[in-house]
């Protein structure tokens, strides 16, 4: 049983967030004196965000602002549930915004240097560096993207097949402190990479008939079918020309919305995916974002929506 005392970190559950958890945890233990435990959050849990954790003590990497979270640090516009939320922030020694930032372990290194004195480990640079990569779609290549075999792109694709929670929770309190290389060994991280490979394969094979109209850059698909394996650039892997892909996607408690730009055939003036999302109760970053409607059907029309405003941002004025 937990100590009431004890701080936990939540980070949202993606390569970003647990090494801004790992990060952060290691700041804490030789920074504060804190012996942290890291728990992952997603999007399923902001509905009664206000009571979230309540009584407890607790810290937020990667994910919305919650005004009595002890620590913050997050880089995504669309981190404030409410103007009420946005007014109650103000950068502190334990609360840092940066929506500039292409991922938030950086942050959190940058903020610990400045305020605690904080030295990182060169293995935590390294997660960084990649963790800018992965979360920016920094990739130098959409074949990097899809095939790269670093340590860093193998835990990554591992976790498009993650068993649970737990496991991720897992590998991240195994980054507090292990290096890129020891986590990508693991037997159990190397067992869902080759099955997380195997998907990929799958899933670009499947792609294709998913589609259901390319117009002026835009790729509406619906992958909502469970059979369907899912890979993230599938679409510029397929459509090198496209500048957004939008889609409709199965998720395990219901259907997902994702929308993205091209990184290597970017719109010169594209529209911000993140607030376009928030319309429809998700968010994201200017070029990538996402929304869980409420049924297949909502999903369905809603990146018909999507993708439709995308296609007149993009259609040459007559």
């Amino acid at each position: 049983m937990a100590d009431a005392s004890e701080l936990t970190i939540h980070y949202h559950r993606d390569f970003d967030g647990m090494v801004a958890a790992a990060v952060l945890a290691s700041v804490l233990r030789s920074c504060k004196g804190e012996r942290p435990l890291l728990q992952s959050v997603n999007y399923d849990q902001r509905d009664d965000w206000e009571n979230f954790e309540a009584g407890k003590r607790f810290a937020i990497v990667d994910f919305h602002f919650h005004p009595r979270a002890e620590y913050w640090f997050d880089h995504h516009p669309t981190t404030f549930l409410s103007p009420e939320l946005r007014a109650a922030y103000e950068p502190s020694e334990r609360w840092l915004w940066d929506e500039t930032s292409p991922s938030c372990p950086p942050m959190v290194l940058s903020h610990a240097k400045q305020h605690w004195d904080y030295v990182a480990p060169e293995r935590f640079v390294e997660m960084a560096h990649w963790s800018d990569i992965i979360d920016a779609a920094r990739y130098d290549s959409v074949e990097q993207a899809v095939f790269g075999d670093t340590p860093a792109l193998r835990i990554a694709r591992a976790l498009t097949v993650s068993p649970s929670p737990a496991w991720v929770d897992e590998l991240a309190n195994a980054m507090v402190e292990g290096d890129l290389d020891k986590i990508a060994s693991r037997p159990d991280v190397d067992k869902a990479h080759q099955r997380a490979s195997r998907n990929r394969d799958k899933a670009l094979e499947q792609f294709p008939p998913t589609v259901q109209w390319m117009d002026t850059g835009v790729v509406l698909y619906d992958a909502s079918s469970s059979r369907i394996r899912r890979e993230r650039f599938a679409t510029f892997y397929h459509y090198p020309d496209a500048q957004y892909a939008v889609g409709v996607i199965p998720t395990r408690s219901g259907f997902h919305i994702t929308a993205g730009e091209n990184p290597w055939n970017p719109p010169a003036n594209g529209l911000h995916v993140g607030e376009i999302m928030e319309r429809y109760g998700g968010g994201g970053h200017r070029a990538v974002g996402g929304a869980n409607p409420p049924s297949l059907e909502a999903a369905r029309a809603a990146a018909a929506e999507v993708a439709g405003e995308l296609v007149a941002a993009l259609r040459p004025p007559a």
